[in-house]
């Protein structure tokens, strides 16, 4: 079976769907990944996986230029004699749904983090996209030989109450999930005399960025012997990435130390204590699975796709979203009582194994490939 996974970006299909990639080969499945060009896709080809680049823009709105990725997408599908389509993220589902339909490919699959920033955002361009992006995705979305699959159960609500796709034709998979005999904790670690504190995400607002800085100044002004990390890089397609200036200023300020993108996680994660993320909303968050897996106690907002990895004083803490002073207050809270840190690092390590090990996820997707295809996905 021809399987085409397509992504907006190879960081993305690297970070996220390797394991997928790669559990798709070894059964004996010819395998395709597609993004816009990128440094991760010679490391996608070093792993012995054929990835190539399209010209795609994710921020372009050109008519022109999307009528001819369109097009380009088409004949690519038509010519590889595709048996599946599967899309991460909405311009991906929509464009690689469509161009399916065109090219006679008979089963597609979609997979989306929540609606969007076309959706979500209160912007006047969001807006007028809106109407636009929902007839497509009806479209894209529709017919017998599609499934979706959505991350946590709000955003099923969410594309239900939209009436975007049929509800059978959902399946909630709790993302992308994690190796967890890569990502776990240092037995031999101590903890030490300072709190390490580390926000792991793209850098862009709706991750909590202003939020994570707050409270790292107010912790600063009480005198506590914190050290707020910062691991990610920018992303220019977004819009809503934070410039690479103002993250320069946040550590010539001293608020915190900026990592940039980090290869090595399991690494980095085995000596923080706490890793936070504010975020304003979430499909389900990696990041915070890693951390999870790798015995960090976790502190997240209270917000679509992060309630799912954290139960508040369970495995986590749940802090209001957008409000610095409550996260600064739990951060303290965690500093202030190391037996609490490891209760709830323990838990976390449980439900990550038990819930988000990648084994699981891979299996899941696998079986919704075999509802739309003849032959099983496995052998």
């Amino acid at each position: 079976m021809k399987i085409v996974l397509f992504a907006n970006t190879d960081w993305y299909l690297y970070n996220f769907r390797r394991s997928l990639a790669l559990a798709l080969r070894d059964a004996g499945h010819e395998v395709l990944l597609l993004s816009p060009d990128g440094p991760y896709g010679e490391k996608l080809r070093a792993l012995g996986l054929r990835w190539q680049a399209l010209p795609m823009d994710r921020r372009s709105l050109n008519p022109l230029r999307e009528a001819a990725l369109l097009w380009h997408l088409w004949r690519l599908l038509q010519r590889e004699q595709t048996t599946l389509v599967h899309g991460f993220t909405i311009k991906c589902a929509v464009y690689g749904s469509l161009a399916a339909r065109l090219a006679g490919v008979p089963a597609r699959v979609n997979a989306a983090t929540g609606m969007g920033y076309v959706f979500i955002s209160g912007s006047l361009k969001a807006r007028l996209l809106r109407p636009l992006v929902r007839a497509l995705l009806k479209l894209a979305l529709g017919g017998k030989g599609a499934r979706l699959i959505l991350q946590n159960p709000d955003d099923v609500a969410l594309f239900a109450r939209a009436g975007l796709v049929a509800p059978d034709n959902v399946r909630l998979i709790p993302g992308s999930g994690v190796d967890c005999t890569r990502f776990h904790p240092d037995p031999h670690r101590t903890p030490g005399q300072r709190l390490r504190v580390l926000l792991p995400a793209r850098l862009l607002w709706d991750k909590g960025l202003a939020e994570y800085v707050e409270a790292a100044r107010l912790l600063r002004e009480q005198g506590r012997a914190v050290d707020f990390l910062l691991a990610g890089a920018p992303d220019p397609g977004n819009p809503a990435s934070v410039p690479a200036a103002t993250v320069r200023d946040w550590v010539a300020e001293g608020v915190l130390e900026w990592l940039g993108q980090v290869d090595d996680m399991p690494e980095l994660l085995r000596g923080v204590d706490v890793v936070a993320l504010p975020s304003y909303r979430e499909g389900l968050p990696k990041g915070l699975i890693e951390a999870a897996a790798s015995g960090c106690a976790l502190i997240a907002t209270d917000v679509p796709g992060c309630r799912e990895v954290v139960q508040h004083d369970v495995d986590g803490l749940q802090v209001p979203v957008r409000d610095g002073p409550a996260l600064a207050q739990a951060i303290a809270r965690l500093q202030d009582a190391p037996p609490l840190r490891a209760r709830l690092a323990e838990a976390g390590r449980r439900k990550a194994l038990t819930r988000f090990d990648e084994r699981i996820v891979i299996r899941d997707t696998l079986a919704v490939y075999r509802e739309l295809t003849p032959a099983p996905a496995t052998q």
